[in-house]
């Protein structure tokens, strides 16, 4: 959406979520926003692997990089231009899901599928079984890209308003991507 300035802002989807208190005031909202960059979401995800470094070397100290860099990438880039891309709209639809979970059941399994992958992933870091832990990291990365799928989709049928008939954007066959480029 562009503002009256002339600059994007977040949909109102995303500022009006219900039971919100001020959306995009609270530190939490800032990191979204700014995570919500597509080089954060995406090197964020390519790090993934990252995680079982510390499980494979055994040593504990390669633990604080890795967080370091979990912790900085979601605030070292700048609030996005504009909702147009898919990383975009997954991370700002992961902050509206946080509102309410439990009405996205296939997010709710799909967290979970992930969670296994992961932690299928540390354990054969941990016996160092280097294909168990490639495709268990593999899996999970793929889980994590079907759940940024339904975080987009609860992003735009929250932000694209119903066509002419009442369907939201994924019900009328049409694109859910929003148009809110200059």
């Amino acid at each position: 959406m562009v503002s009256s300035t002339g600059s994007w802002t977040p949909s109102s989807a995303f500022l009006d979520l219900p039971g919100s208190r001020e959306m995009a005031t609270s530190l939490i909202d800032q990191v979204f926003l700014r995570h919500a960059h597509p080089v954060s979401a995406w090197s964020r995800w390519a790090s993934t692997p990252l995680v079982v470094v510390p499980l494979w070397s055994r040593r504990a100290w390669t633990a604080l990089p890795v967080a370091a860099w979990m912790i900085v990438n979601p605030v070292v880039t700048p609030p996005p231009a504009d909702d147009g891309a898919f990383a975009t709209r997954a991370i700002l639809g992961e902050r509206q899901w946080l509102t309410s979970p439990g009405e996205h059941h296939d997010v709710l399994a799909l967290n979970a599928l992930g969670t296994v992958c992961l932690a299928l992933a540390g354990v054969a870091a941990w016996r160092r079984r280097a294909l168990p832990t490639v495709v268990a990291l593999a899996a999970a990365m793929g889980v994590i890209l079907a759940t940024w799928r339904s975080y987009a989709g609860i992003y735009d049928r929250a932000a694209r308003p119903p066509d002419r008939l009442g369907r939201r954007p994924s019900e009328a066959g049409v694109s859910g991507r929003s148009r809110t480029r200059r």
